[in-house]
């Protein structure tokens, strides 16, 4: 039987979002922005689930006068992310019988 898919990393940029994140110690909004490619808005909304769901941390803060919103993955993050790679793995597997 197939392991089912995190819904909430099964969004394409979520699963970016913390695909980047998994390779660094710490991103701020604007680097993920460029990297995905997405809007402000649909990038705060999908970063507000991912925090909620404890998948990653955010500090807002400032750096001069500018504000500045860092992303960290967490363990819990990371666990989840290695379980749906493991996951997509079984599918790919998947021989016709």
């Amino acid at each position: 039987m197939l392991k089912p898919l995190d819904p909430l990393l099964h969004s394409e940029l979520r699963l970016a979002v913390i695909s980047i994140l998994i390779g660094v110690e710490a991103a701020d909004f604007v680097y993920i922005k460029q990297h995905t490619g997405a809007t402000a808005g649909n990038l705060s909304v999908q970063i507000d689930k991912l925090y909620k769901a404890g998948y990653i941390d955010v500090e807002k803060g400032f750096v001069g006068r500018k504000p500045r919103t860092l992303c960290k993955i967490t363990d819990v993050g990371r666990t989840a992310f290695k379980q749906y790679v493991d996951a997509l793995k079984d599918y790919i597997s998947v021989k016709e019988a």
